[in-house]
């Protein structure tokens, strides 16, 4: 493979998470005006918004399935305009059933989405032979800025539904389907024994969930600190700390920002320290952010907190997808999918959780427990090591590819 298709592949597949992150954000932060649009009562919103992540978790299930007989990058064209055209249906729709079926497509979307971009982001990965994944987050922590953005722009003017997003998806449609024919640079990485360091003919490694539990559990509770950050970032700077409801939107931008900059350099600081090194840092981070927040005696002193945040959880989950492809070279695509089921997992608890916690105990009492679960992602840091003579181990061995 040559240089230069692998660069184009990296590219394209950047593109790929950049795009989803700009749809995700198009989603929820116009959750309010999909409610009035379709007159959905508080009561049932929540049915709706965890229909979401429950058949994006069935979609990586079944992205598991398909990519024995599917490569994922075709999976991946195939996928992503059916994720924007359903973006577009949400904001199409009268009636609530054609909003339900918006939704469903969307959620299934998502989930093999998730999981084809974080496959070939491993293949990826190994033919580099050095550290790419967590850019690829970074490129959909910057698409998630700008659906954000792009979100605030359609209020602030005005625009139904239907008007803001579709420039959007008009957009991004093609500039998806342009991108992915590079895909196959990444699809033609091979994924047996040979290119992760074993001798031709070695017995390959079947995955067995019971190693690969410990990161499972890794990627719920990163995502249980994530979704109490999106969730609660704000009603808490308002109803506990005090702040005024303007103030109250800072937290979550501060957080997306610090995200986009901390994968910004993740890669250099794995090349640099390794895998572990930067995951228990992260994690000490993401700790001492949630501790800040807890104590915070006023509002500053939380967005503080919540900075901090950002730049601890940002490496976890992409270098969760990383190890999950060195601890299986030879079944990655098999042990992506089932690691991202749990993405949704953490997104389905975390929310309810601080909730019910906030309301029978405090809700600075509440943000102790996503932290100590963060926290027990240090006991599990070993595990996003790998044997010596594989890429990621003590440091990365010689590329295979002189690319940039």
């Amino acid at each position: 493979m040559t240089d230069v298709r692998l660069r184009h592949g990296r590219a394209s597949l950047a593109l790929g998470f950049l795009v989803q992150g700009v749809a995700f954000a198009l989603l929820v932060t116009r959750i309010p005006g999909i409610q009035d649009r379709y007159g959905i009562s508080d009561a049932v919103l929540p049915v709706f918004l965890a229909a979401v992540p429950i058949l994006a978790g069935v979609g990586s299930v079944v992205t598991e399935k398909l990519v024995l007989r599917v490569r994922p990058g075709a999976l991946l064209r195939g996928t992503q305009p059916v994720l924007l055209l359903a973006l577009l249906g949400v904001g199409a729709g009268r009636e609530v059933w054609q909003l339900a079926l918006a939704l469903a497509a969307f959620g299934l979307a998502m989930g093999a989405l998730d999981a084809s971009m974080n496959m070939l982001g491993v293949r990826l990965q190994r033919a580099y032979g050095r550290s790419i994944m967590i850019g690829f987050h970074a490129a959909y922590s910057l698409g998630g800025i700008a659906g954000a953005s792009l979100a605030w722009a359609g209020v602030h003017l005005d625009l139904s539904l239907l008007v803001s997003y579709l420039p959007v998806v008009a957009v991004l449609v093609p500039a998806a389907l342009v991108g992915g024919h590079w895909y196959k640079a990444a699809e033609t990485v091979p994924s047996g024994p040979q290119d992760s360091g074993g001798a031709p003919g070695a017995v390959a490694k079947p995955l067995v969930f019971k190693l690969l539990l410990p990161l499972c559990l890794v990627m719920a509770f990163a995502y249980i600190g994530d979704s109490t950050v999106s969730n609660w970032s704000a009603k808490y700077l308002h109803d506990v700390l005090g702040s005024s409801e303007e103030l109250a939107t800072v937290p979550y931008n501060a957080y997306m920002v610090t995200t986009l900059l901390g994968r910004s350099v993740g890669d250099l600081g794995v090349r640099r320290f390794g895998a572990v090194a930067v995951v228990r840092c992260g994690t000490l981070l993401a700790g001492l952010g949630f501790g800040v927040v807890a104590v915070a005696p006023g509002a500053w002193a939380g967005i503080a907190g919540f900075t901090l945040l950002g730049l601890g959880l940002c490496v976890i989950v992409p270098q969760t997808f990383a190890a999950a492809g060195r601890l299986f070279p030879d079944a990655s695509d098999a042990a992506v999918a089932r690691l991202n089921i749990f993405n949704y997992v953490g997104f389905l608890v975390g929310s309810p959780l601080v909730g019910a916690l906030g309301d029978a105990w405090s809700y600075r009492g509440a943000m102790l427990v996503p932290m100590v679960m963060v926290l027990v992602t240090f006991v599990y840091t070993r595990s996003f090591g790998a044997d010596p003579a594989r890429y990621g181990g003590g440091h990365e061995r010689s590329r295979t590819a002189d690319v940039g």
